[in-house]
This record gives C-alpha cells, structure tokens and sequence, in this order.
C-alpha cells in the first residue's frame, strides 16, 4: 500500500510539473534558430541564469535550414525561432506547433501571433545601408525612389557594388521581395534597376555587412536593421537609412514545436521571449526591438515609432503569409524575379 501511494504521488507530481512548464533538473532545451547567437546571447544568459536545471542547445542557421529541421520526424527541436515568417506560419497551419497557454500569452497583442502558437517577439526594421565614401559620389538615398534614380543616373560607380538579399536562397530574402512588391508598384523596376546594375546576392545581413566594411559594396538593400544598427555602432564608415518613404518591419517568430523533447522547459522559454523581463532586456541589451508597450529602453518599438513616423509598415501575421509559401506562387514570383534581374545585365 505505501508503494503504491508513493507511486501516485510521484504521478500527481509529474503532472503538475508538466502543467505548470515547469522544467525538471537537469533538462535540455532544443531550440533552432534564425538567429545570431551573439545577437541574443543577452536574453540567453538571463534565461540560463534564471533556469540553471536546464541545459541550453542553442543552433544557430539559416531561415531554410531552420525550417527542414522543424520539419525532421526524427529529431525535432524544442523551439523554432526565424525570421522567415511565411515559412513559420506555414509550419504551424500544418500543425507542427503547439499552442501556449500562459497570461503572457493572453496579453500579447493580437498583431504579434497566430492562433496562440506562433509569436512575433521582435519589431525589426527593414534598412539600407552604404559606405560613407558614398556621398561623394552620390546623394545617398533616403527612399526607395532615391535608390532607384541612383541605380539609373549613377550606374557606372554602382555596377558591382550593390548587395541585398537572394530570395530563391533565403526565406527572409523571398519574404522582403514579395512585400517589397506588394507595397509599392514600382519594385519590379527597382529589382530591374538592381539587375543592370549587376547586384551581388548574399543569404545573411552579416555577409552584406562585411562586404560593405571591407569595400567590395558600397550599397546595401534590404538589410536586418537589427544586425545593421549594432554593426554601425562599431564601423563609423557604414550608415545605416531607415527609408523615409515606407520601412518594412520584420517580426521574428518563435513557437514550441508540437513534438519538443523537452516541452517543458520549451514552454518557458518561450514565456520568458513574451514576458516583460524578456522583453526588457530585448530593448535594452539588444538591437531587436521589444514589442511590448510596458517596457523601456534604446530599442522599443514604440521608441521606433516615434523615430520613424508613420512610414513603419509591419509585415502583418496572418493568413496572406501562408500564400507566400505555395509553390506555384512561389515559382511564379521567381521565375519573374530572374527575368526582371537579367533584363538590362545582359
């Protein structure tokens, strides 16, 4: 009779334990990443500091392998974080995330996430950026329309010296180009304009970054401004231009995946990305920008807000991203992107 109480005292146990999140000594916890490490290694620290039971394993990739390993049966992850936000949407209609039940939840803003699964925990502005050599050969850009008269007028000092994202190899690359071309009608010339004037394509804002440090750019399109912003503070010959006509504004999404080894720990993770410690030392000790209105610091979107005006135009999280990722469309948009690149570089 005392086995048996035992046993079901430790059964009672281990349901609480899982019903709270609460994470067991000595638990791991997966997460795969769209991410720079040494970007969020502040709001790593602090969770490891508040939850030492739990061993992190943090991976850092790109937004396409981030998505095949969401995707692997065999060895899943905890957490899924990137920016390629059609593609995490897609993972979570297809029912590979798990819905969150917590009050940071309940208090998350209706704009930031999908059916209690997904959540948009940053408020990243799309930039450009250039080489201050720049300017004296050219007036920089602050609009995309700048950008287009200068890829026009000034050809012969950009042929070659123009960077921005691939969207046939990169998820956030694909993700840019397709709104840059919803929100203005003028994007399929800029993107011919590009192509005469014989673009480079990288798949990373930190490849584009150090192109433009060591020369071989002189202009970049469609940077992270979370990654450009920090870059700058040490590279005083990069500036960074939030365009002052419309700036996209990527979210950053992270969700527990439906077969998290660990879903415990997985759960308080992402609680921690929601709650006002996190959020906090998001707008304090890193370049992502907070989401919450409740917390202060260099780096709030709300302090972005107000920096930039109404010109913020925030990719939104809903239906129309899964569109995105349906491959026809998807083929079709690139078919039309590899026309419209090659057209005058020929």
């Amino acid at each position: 009779m005392k086995r048996r109480l035992q046993v079901m005292l430790g059964f009672s146990l281990w349901l609480i334990l899982v019903g709270t999140g609460t994470a067991r000594a000595g638990e791991r916890l997966i997460i795969e990443a769209a991410l720079d490490r040494q970007i969020v290694d502040p709001v790593l620290d602090a969770f490891a500091a508040e939850n030492p039971q739990i061993d992190l394993d943090y991976r850092d990739r790109s937004t396409l392998e981030v998505d095949q390993r969401a995707r692997d049966r065999d060895s899943p992850p905890d957490v899924v974080i990137s920016s390629a936000m059609p593609w995490q949407l897609a993972l979570s209609n297809e029912g590979m995330a798990q819905p969150l039940d917590a009050p940071e939840v309940d208090q998350w803003p209706a704009w930031a996430k999908w059916r209690n699964e997904v959540f948009g925990f940053t408020f990243e502005p799309v930039v450009m950026a250039y080489r201050l050599e720049l300017a004296s050969h050219m007036p920089p850009p602050e609009t995309h329309r700048d950008l287009l008269d200068l890829l026009t007028h000034y050809r012969y000092w950009l042929d070659g010296r123009v960077v921005s994202y691939s969207p046939r190899e990169s998820g956030v690359g694909y993700t840019l180009s397709q709104q840059d071309a919803r929100y203005t009608p003028r994007a399929w010339d800029l993107i011919a304009a590009m192509g005469a004037a014989n673009i480079n394509l990288e798949t990373t804002t930190q490849r584009m970054l150090a192109g433009l440090s060591e020369g071989r750019y002189w202009l970049g399109y469609n940077l992270l401004g979370s990654y450009a912003m920090l870059w700058a503070q040490t590279h005083p010959d990069i500036i960074v231009q939030v365009p002052n006509d419309y700036s996209l504004v990527l979210m950053r999404m992270a969700f527990v995946h439906r077969d998290a080894p660990h879903p415990a720990a997985a759960r308080r993770f992402v609680r921690f990305l929601l709650s006002r410690r996190g959020q906090h030392i998001l707008a304090g000790q890193t370049p992502l920008f907070s989401v919450r209105d409740d917390v202060i610091g260099p780096y709030t979107a709300q302090r972005l807000r107000d920096q930039v005006g109404d010109h913020l135009y925030p990719i939104p999280i809903n239906a129309t991203l899964l569109a995105f990722v349906d491959p026809l469309r998807r083929d079709a948009f690139l078919r039309r992107w590899d026309r419209e690149i090659q057209i005058l570089s020929e």
